[in-house]
């Protein structure tokens, strides 16, 4: 039988919060320009999409260079798109792209996820006599990774029409925000993006005339889906990305930017967590946990692991959604595996932010005398089981290391034997654990399947 180190681990917790520095990228003089928004937006790797390739237009040189601008007595980064030569990375040719961005090799900072709240500054200038596509000529993108990532969340988009206009496009389809396309050609305008990550997040967009400080578009939605439900995260893309469908409607054309500024904000869970411990009770585990205050809160989830690093989810607690009150909740475990177990909780609001708990662990100590044998071990086909007491009746349970059930059953030894040897060939290999209960005494052992 199992034999327990008694014992609790409590933690004093005060609100969750993280905060990130914001991270700048401003030109610093012609020269390695590539080089220098790589060690920015991504250090050691590449988040420059340029046309340079084979077949592509090699002989311009680089598509981003730094300039000297007049107006704003600075270095800026200026983009380049040729009709005739350019196209997409030499892998599309009913476009062209000349683009950065930060992507799943950016630091943790760079990019959006569930919850986050996080502020984009950039300036730009397009060239006085920009010429649209009527189709798309994407400045500016939020786009999101992994799942339903073919198309942008968020687009800025000069465009041809009657009359050239700048459109601020939500989700590829709807156009939120429209304004004359002349406020911005020739001029230095300056961007902040604000948006909150979640099927329910928040966006806005206000772009003023840096040289008056005047807004020229202003856009903002408390309820809108700035993630889908399958993506990892969002990233932003700045530059130049047009289609190809009517060359005569556009020209050689460059746009200048500058500033870029990435700032996530800090994450407070609305959740004040005060305390949280575990406790051995016989061959249980007891986890328990108090709030202080809640706001918005949805659900506690409680994970357990054998290593402290890779959790599973093994019970979910509905909270109480808003409460000034203490708020005392407790979850039993009742078939913790032999050994160490780590649990933590995932605390989940309403919106879908989530952040975790403070790690505590018991230590289920085995040891194992004539009551209980398990054999042969490790086992292929064929499990035998000897107990003392083998003619009582036994209600048996056979977990794997993750916790989840494989085998549950009742009857005498023997009986219980047979029922698992059905399906022990077809059980996947790894540790397994059986847990014998009769009386309110518990049985456990463990096996190893080739």
């Amino acid at each position: 039988m199992y034999s327990f180190l008694t014992g609790a681990l409590i933690f004093i917790l005060a609100p969750f919060a993280v905060q990130s520095q914001p991270v700048t990228l401003n030109a610093d003089g012609p020269g390695n320009t590539y080089e220098l928004i790589n060690s920015v937006l991504a250090p050691g790797y590449n988040v420059v999409e340029h046309p340079e390739c084979t077949g592509g237009h090699p002989s311009f040189d680089r598509h981003i260079v730094e300039v000297w601008d007049a107006e704003l007595n600075a270095n800026v980064f200026e983009f380049y798109s040729h009709v005739a030569e350019d196209n997409d990375r030499c892998i599309n040719f009913d476009r062209q792209r000349v683009e950065i961005k930060t992507y799943d090799q950016s630091p943790a900072n760079l990019i959006g996820t569930l919850g986050e709240t996080i502020t984009y500054k950039w300036r730009f200038r397009l060239a006085a006599g920009f010429k649209p596509s009527a189709s798309f000529t994407h400045i500016h993108q939020i786009k999101p990774v992994n799942g339903d990532d073919a198309n942008p969340l968020i687009t800025l988009t000069p465009r041809k029409g009657t009359t050239n206009k700048m459109e601020l496009i939500h989700n590829n389809v709807t156009k939120v925000a429209i304004v004359d396309l002349s406020l911005f050609t020739g001029v230095w305008v300056e961007a902040t993006e604000v948006i909150k990550v979640g099927a329910n997040g928040t966006y806005s967009m206000v772009i003023k005339r840096v040289s008056d400080d005047v807004t020229i578009l202003s856009y903002s939605n408390s309820n809108i889906m700035t993630i889908r439900p399958d993506n990892d995260f969002i990233r932003p893309k700045w530059g130049i990305y047009r289609s190809l469908n009517n060359l005569g409607d556009l020209r050689d054309d460059s746009i200048r930017f500058n500033a870029f500024s990435i700032e996530e904000q800090p994450i407070v869970l609305p959740i004040n967590l005060i305390s949280f411990k575990t406790l051995l009770r016989g061959d249980k585990v007891d986890i328990i946990w108090t709030t202080a205050t809640e706001l918005n809160s949805k659900t506690f989830i409680v994970e357990r692991s054998a290593d402290g690093i890779n959790f599973s989810a093994i019970s979910s607690v509905v909270a109480s959604a808003n409460s000034n009150t203490a708020k005392h909740y407790q979850y039993t475990d009742a078939n913790p595996p032999a050994g160490k177990n780590f649990y933590r909780l995932k605390m989940i609001d309403i919106s879908g932010s989530f952040s975790y708990s403070a790690v505590a662990h018991v230590f289920l100590k085995e040891n194992r005398i004539s009551e209980l044998f398990i054999y042969p071990n490790p086992v292929k086909d064929i499990l035998q089981i000897s107990m003392v007491n083998d003619l009582k009746i036994y209600t048996a349970v056979v977990t794997g290391a993750d916790g989840k059930k494989v085998f549950s059953g009742s009857g005498t030894v023997v009986k219980i034997i047979e029922a698992i040897n059905k399906d022990i060939s077809m059980i996947k290999p790894g540790i397994y654990f059986i847990n014998l209960l009769h009386s309110e005494i518990s049985y456990r052992g463990r096996f190893i399947k080739n």
